[in-house]
């Protein structure tokens, strides 16, 4: 008797979890879409606003080097950074408002202004 209620007791538990999990799994795939990143670089501090909506590659030359950024599902990163120590790509995908990476051999600098709306 008490082996069938602990057994019920933890069915519940587990479908109260899977609920859960597959619940946060939608919101997370359901989130919208959009934003935008800002890229100040060069001596003189250009901008280029990037939409993250849209996969892309984008190489920019500034002046210094030419980075080479990519956009994917959302997110933006250095990728095949030109520059002697790489630093730049271990920053990884950048997605969240307020995100940044920074090249400074380059002197590039990206951070994500929105998420979408």
């Amino acid at each position: 008797m008490k082996d069938k209620k602990a057994l019920k007791t933890n069915l519940i538990f587990a479908g109260v979890l899977l609920a859960a999990a597959l619940a946060l799994f939608a919101l997370l795939q359901l989130r919208p879409s959009g934003g935008t990143a800002l890229l100040t670089f060069g001596e003189d501090g250009k901008t280029m606003e990037i939409p993250l909506d849209k996969d892309a590659r984008y190489d920019v030359d500034t002046g210094i080097y030419t980075i080479h950024l990519e956009v994917k599902d959302g997110a933006i990163a250095f990728v095949d950074s030109p520059c002697p120590d790489h630093l730049c790509e271990g920053y990884g995908w950048l997605s969240r408002q307020d995100d940044w990476a920074a090249c400074l051999p380059a002197r590039a600098n990206v951070v994500v202004m929105s998420e979408g709306g």
